[in-house]
Parts: C-alpha cells; sequence; structure tokens
C-alpha cells in the first residue's frame, strides 16, 4: 500500500462487519468505501438522502447529480434508495445506524470530539455531525493523528468547540488504532514503521500501552 494514509484508511474498512448501516462522514471517512470489497453486504448511508452508496468516481465518470454529503460523486448499486432530509435525519436520529466514521480536529482522551469550527477560520457549518455523533450507536474517527504544524489531534480536554460530548469509542490514525475508555486512551495497534515510543510522543495525553505485543496496520 502506497503510504499511511491508505494504510489508515484501509485498516478503518476492516471495521465494517456485514450487515451493518454506515455513515461515512466529510473527508478522509469518505475514502472508505473504495477499499470495502466488492459486493461487501453493507448499507451506506449520508444524511443529504442516499443508502445503498457504491465506489466514489471521478468527474469524468460520475453522475454530477449524485453526491454524498461532501460533495464528492458517488455510484449506486442494486438496492439504493434516495429519500428527502426529514427521512434522512430521521434515520439517525431514531438511533439506525450501527456505525459513524467522522473526522476530527480534536479528540479527547474522555471521547469528547471537536470536528466543525476552528474559530477565526471559515466553517461551512456543523452540518449533520451532532445527530451522528449523538445517536449512531458506534463512533469512530478517522484523522491524521497531529495537524499540519506538528500539534497533537489527540488531547486530555478539547480545546475547540465540541461537537458531541464522550461519543468516540475507537481512534483510526496514521500512527495507531487507539480505543477510548473508562480510563482513557489505550493503544490498540501500531502503523507500519511507527514506535510506540513516537506515538505516545505525538499524544498530548496519557496513552495506556498493553504488555503484550501489538498487531501492527
Amino acid at each position: 500500500m502506497s503510504n499511511a494514509r491508505d494504510r489508515m484508511v484501509a485498516r478503518a474498512a476492516r471495521e465494517i462487519k456485514p450487515g451493518m448501516v454506515v455513515n461515512l462522514g466529510i473527508g478522509l471517512p469518505t475514502k472508505v468505501v473504495n477499499y470495502l470489497p466488492a459486493d461487501f453486504p453493507v448499507c451506506l448511508h449520508t444524511e443529504n438522502g442516499l443508502t445503498g452508496i457504491g465506489p466514489t468516481l471521478p468527474p469524468d465518470q460520475a453522475n454530477r447529480n449524485l453526491i454524498d454529503a461532501g460533495g464528492g460523486y458517488v455510484s449506486t448499486i442494486p438496492g439504493s434508495a434516495f429519500f428527502d432530509s426529514a427521512t434522512s435525519f430521521a434515520l439517525v436520529r431514531s438511533g439506525r445506524l450501527d456505525l459513524t466514521m467522522l473526522g476530527a480536529f480534536e479528540v479527547a482522551a474522555n471521547g469528547d470530539l471537536a470536528n466543525w469550527k476552528i474559530p477565526g477560520k471559515f466553517s461551512p457549518g456543523v452540518g449533520g455531525g451532532i445527530e451522528l455523533a449523538q445517536k449512531a450507536r458506534r463512533v469512530a474517527v478517522l484523522t491524521t493523528h497531529t495537524d499540519r504544524a506538528g500539534n497533537s489531534k489527540l488531547k486530555e480536554t478539547c480545546s475547540l468547540p465540541l461537537t458531541a460530548k464522550s461519543c468516540v469509542a475507537r481512534i483510526f490514525t496514521d500512527m495507531a488504532v487507539i480505543d477510548v475508555g473508562p480510563e482513557g486512551f489505550a493503544l490498540v495497534e501500531t502503523a507500519q514503521g511507527v514506535t510506540v515510543a513516537e506515538i505516545i510522543d505525538a499524544t498530548d495525553a496519557a496513552l495506556h500501552v498493553p504488555d503484550a505485543q501489538l498487531p501492527i496496520f
């Protein structure tokens, strides 16, 4: 696989199990669909009104009227269904999503999520992020471990406006897979070529490291 970011997205795709109803948030999470096996039995949902999402398509092959919530061109599969926003959000708010994968600016050790606003910078709005983070049965985050300046996105406490409190269960980064539990961050897997010491150094919070050989992705 070409780079750490590709491996991260591919690893996150393995979190999706057959039969799940899953929402993939804007940004890195939308790329997960391209790492699902062909004919994988999952129902992908986007809050702008589609279930049954096929692979993303380049502009020259896409139906320009068919996009996901992030504006990316997507395709349909047999069984795809279109509906209005009221129905789409009713699916989310009624707890019918087994899993949502969201991007993040910051995740706190208690599972708080900040992913929609950096004060002083333009933001298009939170969209359906609040409902997804609060109502999905499981919330996973897919993000780079640090920002472009090298600052950790995994913190003891979020400093940015929150999307939802205590909602994140698992984090996939380009360095590690980390669970969020009652005792904070717990290291689950490490990325190829990354040491545990490097992960600890890049995490701005306490990180529980099990006394065992960890899987590598």
